[in-house]
């Protein structure tokens, strides 16, 4: 026999249950990631029902202890969300009519649980965006602490895989570095957008209560109140769905940076060693030292892109809450749980792995000062600079050169003997600044 929040008598049929189980799906397991926002918001409406009159202040402090006990019981794995609860949302009204017979049932008085999903959602984005941010930050700072390190290490840059000039990996941590600045900004910006209440707006046309929208949107630490009911239930799945873009573009960067140490840690390039940690051995060819761990780094954008590939798929609806919608928290909670996880053990990478200085050295031979030749032609006045891209480079020509040389004199703002390092640990100092504010 099984009691649904929404059902007027319990069923023992076999197949109705198959058909719910169904329908809820991953619900109750995913809502364990929501379960926190859930009770905090549900305190926050019970705040506003008293502030209208609909619960006595007795009421709301016996609403406000119990879900403060749940919450308790839930972080020590005392309470937990499994099957056959329907979701996380039931969990909670049969919680509290268990425990408050009497104010219990109250609590769900104008709103729905489209109310509840979202507004979990909302501040579960909003949660994962700060942890986002944090993570770009730091991933930054540790890219900047390689590059400052290693400013003048040489190695080759490469165009199309091909050696192309001297560069260093001042060069090549300091791009990294700037990336992952750059995304924390987008990543604020939609952290900013996302930072709207959709409680108050019940299934998507409101309720015949003046609720305290406003209240409950300033107890939450929203910016704002996103007003019109029926478009809350139309967002769903698009601000997910901008919070998985700005995840894509981290995931994208640590992709790139992933290519590279696949590359870098072969035998034929060993420019880099990885941390033991990164590493694993085959189980069959004893002389192995797989970086199984940059490759499944590699991928993890792949689980980015599917999310939003889901998502955009499923957002081919009509106006109003649909059950579809029920199907964009699965990719999200997966992709943002699994991105935020890999991102923080990237973090002590770059400072964590060994330069093999011989070895990229050894990679840059005398062709690849032709470009840096060109250009003391030209500016010397010997000739333009087309003429002096045609003229052959002879051995004189490089006679005396060394690739710490050609990193010197790379003066144009931001090469490698102006790579302004210190602007951005400035920038970086300011965004961790704002972030903490």
């Amino acid at each position: 026999m099984t009691k649904y929040l929404w059902s007027k008598s319990a069923t023992g049929d076999h197949n109705a249950q198959a058909i719910q189980q169904f329908m809820s799906g991953q619900d109750v397991i995913l809502d364990r990631e929501i379960f926190l926002f859930d009770l905090r918001a549900t305190a926050a409406h019970a705040g506003g029902l008293n502030r209208i009159g609909i619960l006595t202040d007795d009421e709301l402090t016996a609403i406000v202890a119990a879900l403060g006990e749940l919450g308790v019981r839930f972080q020590s794995g005392e309470f937990v969300l499994e099957p056959p609860m329907e979701d996380g949302h039931s969990a909670i009204e049969f919680w509290l009519t268990e425990k408050l017979p009497d104010a219990g049932p109250k609590v769900h008085t104008g709103r729905s649980r489209n109310d509840q999903i979202q507004v979990a959602m909302r501040m579960y984005l909003r949660d994962s965006l700060d942890r986002l941010n944090g993570l770009c930050l730091e991933l930054a700072q540790s890219f900047l602490n390689c590059a400052e390190n290693n400013e003048m290490t040489p190695m080759p840059g490469y165009t199309h895989m091909q050696r192309a000039v001297p560069s260093s990996v001042g060069l090549w941590m300091g791009g990294f570095a700037e990336s992952f600045l750059d995304i924390a900004e987008l990543v604020a910006g939609t952290r900013d957008w996302v930072n709207i209440c959709p409680l108050g707006t019940a299934a998507g046309y409101g309720v015949n209560l003046r609720l305290d929208r406003q209240s409950v949107s300033d107890d939450l630490n929203f910016s704002r109140l996103q007003v019109n009911p029926l478009y809350v239930q139309n967002s769903r799945g698009r601000f997910e769905l901008q919070a998985l873009s700005v995840l894509a573009q981290a995931t994208m960067e640590l992709r790139r940076f992933a290519w590279d140490l696949s590359l870098f840690t072969t035998q034929e390039f060993q420019f880099v060693s990885l941390p033991d940690g990164y590493r694993t051995g085959s189980s069959i060819m004893p002389n192995k030292s797989n970086p199984d761990f940059v490759e499944l780094l590699r991928g993890q954008h792949a689980i980015v892109q599917g999310a939003i590939s889901e998502l955009q798929s499923l957002l081919s609806l009509p106006s109003g809450y649909q059950r579809d919608l029920q199907l964009t928290k699965p990719p999200v909670i997966r992709a943002f749980s699994s991105s935020l996880l890999a991102m923080s053990l990237v973090v002590p990478l770059p400072t964590g792995m060994t330069i093999n200085r011989e070895r990229m050295l050894a990679a840059i031979d005398p062709e690849l000062y032709s470009t840096d030749i060109a250009i003391e032609r030209v500016t010397s006045g010997e000739m333009s600079f087309r003429d002096a891209y045609r003229k052959p480079v002879s051995t004189d020509d490089v006679k005396g050169r060394t690739p710490e040389s050609s990193l010197e004199v790379r003066v144009s703002p931001g090469a490698c003997g102006d790579l302004q390092l210190d602007a951005l640990r400035q920038r970086l100092g300011k965004s961790f600044s704002e972030s903490y504010d």
